[in-house]
């Protein structure tokens, strides 16, 4: 069952899959969170595990930076594996005023600057939103464990550095919550194979006043997110 990016047999990963960019992060949170965790993944580095959290199984993915690099993990994921939801855990830069460092994000919809969802709709606007359960197992999880968390759109760019310096103050005043890389191609795969995806992103930079989190800061709260998807998964379950 091996596909060009992942070499898996049909079985090695979970239902639930959390996603976060960087493969070493995946590790991390396989070893940090997941009992019995095993590695079924390694082609390119993009390193994959499978596990349990509270006995329910759920695998870890790296899925690389950018919209081109998600599509193709999402893409194998659901066709070839037997997955059924993805949740994008992953940091952002916040473009409105009153989100400070450590945010929790959880993303109803995103917008792009890429062109890969109206190739999906003929060239229409395409309207790359969450699954509705998995977005409401991760509110109930966020008051559970008494984190704040912000529900709105996000902005899914091209560009880490953007050639036009008015850019985020375009999307702010459309009423975008942040900016990150990879949610609303994740959403678009998802919606075209009528499965479900998430996007839990946390507050790393704001980008209008210039305040970054210290390694520390970022460390702690990851962890909040990753509570909150990891109890997500198991209520879903």
């Amino acid at each position: 069952m091996a596909t060009p990016h992942i070499a898996a047999e049909h079985g090695d990963f979970a239902q639930t899959v959390l996603m976060p960019g960087d493969p070493l992060r995946a590790k991390m949170i396989a070893e940090r969170y997941l009992d019995d965790a095993r590695q079924v993944n390694e082609v390119r580095n993009m390193l994959g595990f499978t596990g349990t959290y509270k006995g329910v199984a759920v695998s870890i993915q790296g899925s690389g930076m950018g919209v081109p690099s998600i599509q193709i993990y999402a893409s194998e994921l659901f066709d070839s594996f037997g997955v059924e939801r993805i949740m994008r855990v992953g940091s952002c830069g916040a473009i409105q005023p009153d989100l400070g460092l450590r945010t929790l994000i959880i993303a109803s919809g995103a917008g792009t600057d890429s062109n890969v969802n109206r190739v999906r709709a003929g060239g229409h606007d395409y309207a790359a939103t969450a699954d509705f359960s998995m977005m409401r197992a991760a509110v109930d999880a966020a008051a559970s464990a008494g984190i704040d968390a912000v529900v709105g759109r996000i902005f899914t760019s091209d560009y880490f550095y953007h050639p036009d310096p008015a850019e985020n103050e375009r999307l702010a005043g459309a009423g975008f919550l942040a900016v990150e890389m990879e949610a609303a191609a994740l959403y678009g795969v998802a919606i075209e194979r009528r499965k479900a995806a998430l996007t839990l992103v946390t507050v790393s930079d704001q980008l209008i006043t210039g305040e970054r989190m210290t390694v520390e800061e970022r460390q702690e709260t990851l962890d909040h997110m990753i509570l909150v998807a990891l109890e997500s998964t198991r209520a879903l379950s």
